[in-house]
This record gives structure tokens, sequence and C-alpha cells, in this order.
């Protein structure tokens, strides 16, 4: 049995890939919204570009969405920034309200308009958020927070539109949700009796090599990196 769940998408959101902040970087974070239909493919939303398709984009990050009621927390946490009053400030493809990663779970399928869409992982913020927001560990706050979004593939391509509702139509793994599985990832685990049960889940092949270093290996890796990304001059 699969639990009835249907939200209303208020926002489809693309952007193009521009340079960004520090010297050879480029990015496709600021996203604004689109009207009307768009094509959904294989690799996301129709215009939609990626700045370093090393990490970004590809077939499992292919749609990135945001939970809009974490706005309102980070407003708390930022105060009422101009970039926090309208959705693509995280740059999701896809923003609602009456979701979060407490109520998605690894693998959930969803429809979207004529598009059938499947939860492949949560995000891991990089240093790009830092440089957005003007906040030096806005990265390492999303990370910590779990108000991390997460990412879609496509397995049947279509089109959308703003509006239009995402449907719950298979859930097969209901005991992960993306809470959990960040707080597996994000919170340090080592532990063997949390990470082995990770393993049975369909995870992409970079977290799935992620939960089996930490077994053998016994360490957390460093995500500094990631997170303060390169020097800034």
């Amino acid at each position: 049995m699969t639990t009835r769940l249907a939200v209303r998408v208020d926002a489809l959101l693309t952007g193009r890939a521009k340079a960004y902040t520090r010297p050879g970087s480029a990015s496709g974070i600021d996203k604004h919204l689109r009207a009307g239909i768009v094509r959904i493919g294989e690799l996301g939303l129709e215009g939609d570009e990626q700045g370093d398709t090393r990490v970004h984009g590809g077939p499992d990050k292919a749609l990135h969405h945001y939970a809009f009621e974490h706005y309102a927390d980070w407003q708390a946490d930022l105060g009422p920034l101009p970039l926090l009053q309208t959705p693509g400030a995280f740059g999701e493809n896809i923003s609602t309200r009456g979701l979060d990663e407490g109520e998605v779970c690894i693998g959930d399928r969803f429809t979207l308009g004529s598009a059938l869409l499947e939860i492949s992982q949560g995000r891991q913020p990089c240093w790009k958020l830092n440089d957005r927001f003007g906040v030096t560990d806005m990265a390492r706050r999303v990370q910590t927070t779990g108000r991390t979004g997460w990412y879609y593939r496509v397995l049947q391509a279509g089109s959308a539109t703003a509006g239009d509702l995402l449907t719950l139509t298979a859930r097969p793994h209901p005991g992960w949700t993306l809470r959990r599985l960040n707080a597996v990832l994000f919170d340090r685990v080592l532990d063997p009796a949390v990470l082995q049960p990770a393993l049975q889940l369909p995870l992409v092949p970079s977290w799935r090599k992620l939960v089996e270093r930490r077994l053998q290996q016994c360490e957390v890796e460093d995500w500094s990196r990631r997170i303060d990304g390169p020097d800034p001059d």
C-alpha cells in the first residue's frame, strides 16, 4: 500500500550557467521562475544548466526539490534577506509547500505532469551557498540543520507546469526518510549497526562508496573542500 500523498508545485525554476564568485568557477545556482509548460528530460528541466558537471547535474541529480517552508526557518536564523522572499534561493528546480525531508523517502516515485520521477539522494551542500548568501558557513548550516532538499532522477520524460500536482505513486523504502538518511551521513555515524542497513538501499554510487569506506576504515571523510571551497582569492 502507498500512502496517498500529493502536493501542488508552486514553482518550477531553471538557470543558465555563468561565471561565479571565485576565479575559474561557474554556476547555474541563480534560478528563475518558469511560466507555462516545461519539458522534463533525463537531465532535468529544459533550459536548466550546471556550472560544474563533475559534481552537479547528471541523471541522478536531474532535479532539485526544496521545501518552501524552510525559508521561514532561514529567515528566523539569518534575518529577512531579499534572497529568501521567493523560491530559488537554494538553486532548486521545484518548490512546494507540504513536503520536507521528514516526509519523503529514498526511492519514492512521484508523477509530475506527464513525467515520472524517483528520489535518488539528498543534497550535499557545497561552498557556492556560502557565497550566494554571503554567509561563510551557509553550506555547513544547511547540512547541520538537515534542510538540504533532495534530488530526483527522471524515469519517464514528460512535461509539467507550475500548479501541477506532485503525486506519490510508490514507496519501496518507507522506513528510510531523507531525514534519517541525512542523519546517517551528516551526523558522522560510524556504528556498523546503523551503516549496514543503509547498504540495502538503492544508494547512488558515491553514497554507497561513502558508507562502505566508513565500514572499512572506521573514519569519517573530510568535507572541508566541498563545504569551504577553493580560496576566494
